[in-house]
């Protein structure tokens, strides 16, 4: 495989831009990979992580495009880099007359106030190293701030808040990628019907699992406020969570409230579950493979996402709504029919991290103990994340994934990848899979996921295997990729659809429960990590 390495020199993309460019160079040219990063030290540091820097890239700046093309043909490169030039040099303004002069989008926060003085919130995606400091500009501004960005320094993201809080601003991020405000979906959202159900969440795709479970039981969102995923770490003290439950406890729309987050520090879970019982409205928490307790009568723990959704909704109308998960043991014995003893291992190829973790909650609880790349269990962390052992669930959106490629909801190249490796494998039981749609995710997943697991199970068949693919749907009937065309789609690939996250892996841990009760070899991951 060669490697081209060039620079686009004083010319600035946000990281969701230059993922777009990527993917379209890809599909258009049918290059092997693209990788365009901001010149930025920590992107250098990835770009060397993923072994793709090289002395071309040395003299880049901050505010310059780093291109790397990755393909066997010269031509191939020749033809991406035209298409990369193009795209960008096609989403510049172009200079010419006065007129033109007058649509040239503004160059600073304080010029967009100026045009748009209703203007409450500013969403910001720059590197890291400028992130803070153009945050802290529109907080000055009076702004509200959605910082996209990451690689922003913990300290950094303390004093925003600190200031945020003063001026009775908020701040969500950094690393925020999902919100909904005002009905106004943020980062990667799904199109959701208004209703009484408000949102505040340390969980990017947590919160949009929740706020499309809401959809389909037939409430609606008032609010999903992100906060960033260490909010909730001593070092912040839950400062943006806090003020959430405040501003949704304040809110004439909101009728319930629900909490979700990895398990908090034992300080900030305290003072966050303290904050929900002093409010007048219900507020459910899943604080996702943590046991918290109950603080008053107001607040309602529970333990997936979909009973989250299913008891907000319930709250909300008033009358219990059937949420719990829906598949049937019937559905477990028709799959298991068709497996070989051996296989009983479930492999759960995920683009969210929340759906890899209740994912692990879900199967310890069935006595499973998963290996992954973001295990519950140190103990359990996989040497060679590319690399599954036994029972393995993978957060595909972690950084050692996304180094050089975009988020795998909008490039499903590496899960595809991966998807075959599995379907080698004689001991795996099943397949456990996302489809996340809305806003910033691919325009048409079932396109380019089909015929993946089309082949996945051309290759179990010709083995003498059968290889069930489990697969759940984030996604609402509103959502731009039209959700009934992706499933159908799917559906004629012999997908075994799931209600929602909870669902996908209650019915994967049934399953594997069932292979190892039916003579089947016994689970040893157990044993293995007691002894690590």
């Amino acid at each position: 495989m060669k490697v081209k390495c060039s620079i686009k020199a004083n010319v600035y993309k946000d990281s969701v831009s230059l993922m777009r460019i990527s993917q379209l160079v890809v599909s258009r040219t049918s290059v092997q990979r693209t990788t365009l990063l901001m010149g930025t030290k920590a992107n250098k540091e990835f770009l060397a992580q993923a072994k793709l820097m090289r002395p071309e890239l040395d003299a880049a700046q901050p505010s310059d495009i780093m291109i790397v093309v990755e393909d066997g043909a010269d031509e191939t490169i020749a033809a991406a880099e035209r298409e990369i030039h193009s795209l960008i040099a096609g989403e510049e303004p172009k200079a010419g007359s006065s007129e033109q002069a007058a649509e040239l989008p503004p160059r600073s926060i304080a010029v967009g106030v100026s045009r748009a003085e209703e203007a409450d919130l500013a969403l910001i995606s720059v590197p890291g190293s400028y992130a803070a400091a153009e945050a802290m500009k529109a907080l000055r501004q009076g702004l509200s701030v959605l910082l996209f960005s990451d690689n922003v320094p913990i300290e950094q993201e303390r004093e925003l808040k600190k200031v945020a809080q003063r001026k009775n601003l908020l701040v969500m991020g950094p690393d925020c990628g999902t919100a909904v405000i005002n009905g106004v979906p943020l980062g990667f959202a799904n199109v959701v019907r208004r209703g009484g159900v408000g949102l505040v969440g340390a969980s990017g795709t947590g919160l949009q699992e929740i706020m499309c479970q809401v959809h389909r039981l037939g409430e609606g969102l008032s609010h999903a406020i992100g906060t960033g995923s260490r909010d909730v770490y001593d070092d912040i003290g839950g400062a943006t969570m806090l003020q959430g439950l405040d501003l949704l406890a304040a809110d004439k729309a909101t009728k319930v409230i629900a909490i979700i987050s990895k398990p908090p520090a034992p300080a900030v879970q305290q003072r966050v579950l303290a904050k929900a019982a002093s409010l007048k409205k219900p507020v459910v928490v899943c604080f996702l493979g943590g046991n918290p307790a109950a603080s008053g009568d107001n607040v309602h723990c529970v333990a997936t996402l979909q009973e989250a959704a299913a008891k907000a909704v319930s709250l909300a109308k008033g009358t219990k709504v059937a949420g719990e998960v829906s598949h049937a043991g019937a559905t477990v014995d028709a799959i298991s029919a068709g497996l070989k003893p051996s296989q009983r291992f479930i492999r759960g190829l995920y683009s969210g991290g929340t759906f890899c973790s209740e994912a692990q909650v879900i199967w310890q609880r069935h006595g499973i103990s998963a290996h992954s790349n973001v295990p519950l269990n140190y103990d359990l962390k996989l040497k060679d994340e590319n690399t599954s052992v036994e029972h393995t669930a993978i957060d595909l959106g972690s950084d050692e994934f996304t180094v050089g490629r975009p988020h795998p909801m909008i490039d499903y190249g590496v899960r595809i990848d991966r998807l075959q490796r599995e379907a080698r494998d004689p001991d795996v039981a099943c397949i456990v899979l996302d489809v996340v749609l809305g806003y910033g995710s691919h325009e048409n997943p079932a396109s380019v996921l089909a015929p993946a697991i089309r082949a996945a199970k051309a290759t179990a068949t010709q083995d003498g295997r059968e290889l069930p693919v489990i697969c759940f749907i984030c996604g609402t009937d509103e959502d731009p990729q039209n959700l009934v065309s992706q499933t159908e789609a799917l559906a004629k690939e012999g997908v075994i659809f799931a209600s929602g996250s909870t669902d996908a892996a209650t019915i994967a841990a049934d399953l594997a429960t069932r292979m190892a009760s039916s003579g089947a070899a016994p689970d040893r991951r157990a044993q293995q990590g007691k002894g690590r």
